[in-house]
């Protein structure tokens, strides 16, 4: 009967945490932020992403369909930027794996 409880307790944990990170937006701003690009720029297109202070990053010369997971396969936020730089503040520090196309990026904040 406590396993059952702590099973309970656990996925309703999980549960609403995925609510609390669905919440989340993608922001537009016009500042310049220097960090690091893809691994292999020759597949990158020019696009920039950084983990920093709650906050992932993305600077691109081009409109971009983006989705960000935990590192449990959860979606996190699932959008389309347009081209500058776009920041998504998220509530809790982790590492993220953020899909642009066929690349993916680990982003630890």
């Amino acid at each position: 009967m406590r396993r059952l409880i702590a099973i309970l307790i656990l996925v309703l944990s999980l549960g609403l945490q995925s609510v609390a990170l669905a919440e989340v937006q993608w922001r537009e701003t016009n500042r310049e932020v220097q960090g690091k690009s893809w691994n292999d720029p020759k597949a990158s297109d020019g696009i920039e992403i950084y983990g920093r202070n709650g906050t992932i990053t993305i600077v691109t010369p081009k409109r971009i369909s983006v989705r960000v997971y935990t590192i449990l396969g959860q979606v996190v936020s699932q959008a389309t930027l347009q081209p500058g730089t776009s920041e998504l503040r998220l509530g809790s520090r982790g590492i993220y794996l953020v899909r642009i196309g066929n690349m993916t990026q680990k982003v630890a904040i």
